[in-house]
């Protein structure tokens, strides 16, 4: 899965809206609250602003995450990387989408979608982690 980083994040700009409460029995039609609080997405979603970016992915290789092509994923690279996170890298040039696995202290790079091997990555190689993807926006 390929990434495109979306440059200018704008934290100064506030999105608040009603926060509802609904519960939808099952076999039943839902039911809204009347009591709600308010949501502010910029409080939500970015939590460090400084070193918060967003990232649109292309491809289909992390699927079985529920990352899907044209999502736009929250990524902190303030972060540090563990075992089993979603990570953006950079490996050779190229910006990447995967899970970040270690086998015998060396580090690999793994889909989410059986198509594709995973990565292990080289000494000889460039590779950098970015940061940790914290949430993923698509449309339903």
């Amino acid at each position: 899965m390929k990434a495109k980083k979306i440059p200018d994040i704008r934290t100064h700009y506030s999105f608040e809206a009603p926060l509802f409460r609904a519960s939808i029995p099952t076999g039943a039609s839902h039911v809204v609250s009347e009591d709600f609080a308010s949501l502010d997405l910029n409080r939500y979603l970015l939590r460090k602003p400084d070193t918060t970016f967003f990232v649109r992915v292309r491809g289909e290789s992390m699927i079985e995450r529920g990352i899907f092509d044209g999502d736009i994923l929250v990524v902190d690279s303030s972060q540090t990387p563990h075992e089993n996170n979603v990570v953006v890298a950079g490996v050779d040039g190229e910006m990447a989408v995967k899970t970040l696995r270690h086998i015998d202290g060396q580090p690999y790079l793994y889909s989410a979608n059986k198509k594709y091997l995973p990565i292990e990555i080289k000494p000889f190689m460039q590779f950098t982690i970015f940061g940790v993807v914290q949430y993923v926006i698509h449309r339903l």
